[in-house]
């Protein structure tokens, strides 16, 4: 089958080692499901694996991709399994409670050990297959998997704010940014944003931002909570911006993750830092159903057709010339 893979790691070129070409096609596993894919998107994860964190060259070839939305290609057993061609999204971590795997083996993300959607065919454990929202499109669908679960993550369970909280996201445009709005507009929060580019500041306030400002701009008030998936270009700024006693809840560092720690304000003011790295099976059944209540549409940059595009894609997510996800349609 046709599959987007690292064919090995480059740090310092990541387009280099990106290959698109003929790869195996899933083999049977019990307690697993096969789906022809139909979408799926561009990911940081996906340039940080061609880069070589987290994905080792003996690793490689490894088929790239963290989400998709495809086509069951066989039923699910059980009173409530999902049938051969249903429309389907898939929750893409693997080993966080055991389904499909040996008990006790690592959490990964699908592209790190068993291989990733970027393919005409993709394998993931049956209890990850969810039925896809009827209000979303192919390509909006194909969003929710990595960055909408994130951002619901970050703001629902790291950052544990509440409708009429306050939250500051960091870098509108990203994928996870961009979720974030949306998810944060539509819970009843003030949602704060910054963005260098005023194109992007005037698209988060048409998604529901309170208000847009230049990245490092004094905030009117302090926040209860930061979204912060930059990294070293602003967290100075999201320690300054958070409230005593408040959280930073952090999904990734496109800037560089060395930044000046600021540890005497986090421990003299309370502030709580929280990692978060895409979220439960849980989260991903609850996210599904807020968007279809709230009438939510992830935002879509672009979209190209075909995994020969990849290059293309790849290079506009690295470029970060982009307001929203970028889709690979098949």
């Amino acid at each position: 089958m046709k599959a987007v893979y690292a064919s090995t790691v480059n740090h310092a070129d990541p387009l280099a080692a990106l290959a698109v070409g003929e790869q195996p096609e899933p083999q049977a596993r019990p307690f697993w499901s096969t789906v022809s894919v139909r979408a799926v998107t561009v990911n940081h994860h996906d340039v940080w694996s061609l880069q070589g964190v987290g994905l080792a060259a003996e690793q490689t070839p490894m088929i790239l991709g963290t989400d998709a939305v495809g086509i069951l290609d066989e039923d699910i057993p059980g009173k409530h399994g999902l049938k051969a061609g249903s429309e389907v999204v898939l929750y893409t971590f693997v080993g966080t409670d055991g389904a499909g795997v040996a008990p006790g083996e690592r959490r990964t993300i699908l592209s790190e050990k068993y291989p990733g959607t970027m393919a005409e065919k993709t394998s993931v454990p049956s209890a990850n297959v969810f039925a896809k929202p009827a209000s979303l499109t192919t390509a909006e669908a194909a969003a929710l998997g990595t960055s909408w679960l994130t951002a619901y993550s970050l703001l629902f369970d790291a950052a544990g704010i509440k409708p009429g909280d306050s939250v500051l996201i960091q870098g509108a445009g990203g994928g996870v940014s961009t979720a974030a709005i949306q998810l944060a507009h539509a819970a009843g929060l003030e949602v704060f944003v910054t963005s260098r580019d005023a194109d992007k500041r005037a698209k988060a306030l048409k998604l529901g931002a309170n208000a847009a400002l230049e990245t490092g701009a004094r905030l009117p008030r302090k926040v209860d909570a930061v979204i912060e998936s930059v990294g070293a270009a602003t967290w100075g700024h999201s320690v300054r911006s958070v409230r005593p006693g408040g959280t930073i809840a952090i999904c990734g560092a496109a800037t560089g993750d060395q930044p000046g720690a600021e540890l005497t304000r986090l421990f003299f003011q309370d502030i709580r830092v929280q990692g978060c790295t895409m979220g439960s099976r849980e989260d991903f059944a609850r996210l599904l159903r807020f968007v279809e209540h709230a009438d939510l549409h992830p935002v879509i940059d672009s979209v190209v057709s075909g995994l020969d595009a990849a290059p293309e894609a790849f290079a506009r997510m690295i470029a970060g010339d982009m307001f929203g996800k970028i889709v690979i349609e098949l």
